[in-house]
């Protein structure tokens, strides 16, 4: 066999695996798009069919109606976690970056820790600092208790990117006269962008997906995000299967569209700090 055909083989056998592989991750998604065009018999119905019998867009309609609102405010929720997170993540990630402190492999070590706690050990202690500051069932409740979770892993991913900045352009910005401040914000912000975007991007997921906190700090109807509208649709003895699977296609498409977006952006970002590298 020649190396041309080998070659060729090969690279089909990839693209068949890659394939598959697709296929299988997609497989929940197209299951839930399926079920959530049936009716609540047909949800239920042996043998379940892979297509929906009838396609209806009353699950849809249903969930728009009712839960409309707790689209509204998950997106809040996660903007204000992701803006939070930035704010404190970016200064932090370049002092830590730049400046040589006794205490920066302590920091550092710290911030790898506070991945490994358990949600529900900080859910159950922000329950009750929360109601002593009468934070419950609050927008800014649950934006400070997701971004616990987001302030140190954009701090660890933004650091890392910041390290491998060129020293040049840092010392010639001081040359030039320019201030701590002046260079974050005009040269070490834009050459940072793509850890920047990915930080925002893992940031905004997170709190767009938590349900352990906006389990534990919600007691009432108040602010209701989508994951817990979600799981409002599941019974003790029934489940709305449709409406269910409704609910969890809408919340997936702002993820989709963000991921799409943002990924562009880091591409363009990696390619501009490179030119300027």
């Amino acid at each position: 066999m020649s190396y041309q055909r080998r070659r060729r083989l090969i690279s089909g056998l990839n693209f068949a695996v890659a394939l598959v592989i697709v296929g299988v991750m997609l497989l929940p998604l197209y299951w839930a798009v399926v079920t959530s065009l049936k009716t609540l018999h047909q949800s239920f119905a042996t043998p379940t069919a892979l297509f929906p019998p009838t396609p209806t867009l009353a699950a849809y309609s249903q969930v728009v109606h009712t839960q409309g609102g707790s689209l509204l405010t998950s997106f809040i929720i996660a903007v204000g976690a992701t803006v939070v997170s930035l704010l404190i993540s970016v200064p932090a990630a370049y002092a830590l970056a730049n400046f040589r402190f006794r205490v920066t492999w302590l920091v550092t070590l710290s911030l790898l820790v506070a991945q490994t706690i358990p949600g529900i050990v900080l859910g159950t202690s922000f329950f009750k600092i929360f109601a002593g500051l009468h934070l419950l069932n609050s927008y800014l409740g649950l934006i400070i208790a997701d971004s616990t979770y987001c302030v140190p892993f954009s701090i660890l991913v933004v650091r890392a990117f910041m390290i491998g900045l060129p020293r040049e352009l840092l010392e010639a910005a001081r040359v030039d006269g320019a201030t701590l401040l002046g260079t974050l914000l005009r040269i070490v912000i834009p050459l940072s962008r793509p850890a920047i975007l990915t930080a925002a991007l893992f940031s905004f997921l997170f709190a767009w997906g938590d349900f352990l906190f906006a389990l534990t700090l919600s007691t009432s109807n108040t602010v209701e995000p989508m994951t817990l509208s979600i799981y409002s649709y599941m019974g003790q003895y029934t489940s709305q299967w449709p409406e269910l699977m409704a609910a969890a296609v809408f919340a997936a498409i702002p993820s989709a569209i963000l991921l799409i977006l943002v990924q562009q952006g880091i591409r363009g970002g990696m390619a501009t700090a490179g030119l300027k590298g």
